[in-house]
């Protein structure tokens, strides 16, 4: 088996629930303060780790108008400024290989999107930074086909892996889960994500940017806490409505605590019928 991420981000009980959430993307320090404040006050209410997740630069938007972050520079700051106050790790996506050393120096964890997880030169220069690399599975593969990426990242120097869970593909602005690739993903001896929010976004499905249908997102993420996923993935924002990212599909900050309430009954049920 591989090593698991260090004790302070992803104990290794059972009974643990890795929980990375954040706004889709950083609007600014007083919001991501606000949102961080929120969530380590619930995470910690419930002996929940936390990482703090928000995009300084969202380089696959549907439009090129659409608002992408501050870039990595000021996203980069606001994030270490975040991290220091509530003494919580913090993870964002790179896109390039050229921004991998810039950003291990503020980040606990790099992410690898979606649509670039079969990039090797990304993956590459992500492990090389020895920091722990969380790699979003494309739409476009099937789970086992995550043992590629695995082996690239594995070859490239990196032990302290996670692969999130995010959808497939299925017809036109549309996403479906099939939640047999979490145990299959499992098999590769790292933890599994289940990424609850993009797995109800609709790709381009309001024609210059995604819609979604945060409604569900609750539904999928207690089947994905059934099916053994290690951790969630939720994006959220105090107005959703209001969001300039990804606002149809990310949860309303307040409906959050009932949802982790849920979450970890799941989670302790199955630590308690372990062998």
């Amino acid at each position: 088996m591989a090593n698991q991420l260090p004790e302070a981000i992803f104990p290794s009980s059972n009974n643990s629930m890795l929980l990375i959430a954040g706004p889709c993307a950083i609007e600014g320090l007083d919001l991501c303060l606000q949102i961080a404040e929120f969530l380590k006050k619930e995470t910690e209410k419930r002996q929940i780790p936390l990482v703090f997740k928000a995009s300084f630069d969202k380089a696959n938007r549907s439009s090129i108008t659409s608002f992408r972050g501050p870039g990595m520079d000021e996203g980069l700051r606001i994030l270490e400024t975040v991290g220091k106050a509530f003494e919580v790790p913090v993870i964002s996506d790179i896109h390039l290989p050229e921004q991998a050393d810039a950003a291990a120096e503020v980040l606990d964890i790099i992410q690898i999107p979606a649509f670039l997880c079969r990039q090797t030169d990304l993956l590459a220069a992500a492990a090389r930074t020895g920091k722990p690399v969380n790699v979003k599975k494309g739409q476009f593969l099937a789970p086992w086909d995550m043992k590629n990426v695995v082996t690239k990242l594995k070859e490239s120097g990196a032990s302290q892996i996670m692969l999130t869970e995010r959808g497939a593909s299925f017809g036109y602005n549309n996403l479906v889960v099939d939640f047999r690739s979490i145990p299959i993903l499992k098999n590769f001896g790292y933890p599994v994500i289940f990424d609850a929010t993009h797995s109800v976004q609709l790709p381009g499905g309001a024609g210059t940017h995604s819609s979604g249908q945060r409604e569900f997102a609750p539904v999928l993420a207690r089947s994905a806490m059934a099916a053994g996923a290690d951790g969630l993935f939720i994006e959220v924002h105090p107005e959703p409505e209001k969001a300039l990212c990804d606002g149809a599909n990310s949860l309303h900050l307040s409906s959050l605590p009932g949802l982790l309430d849920q979450l970890c009954a799941i989670k302790a049920i199955l630590g308690e019928s372990s062998p």
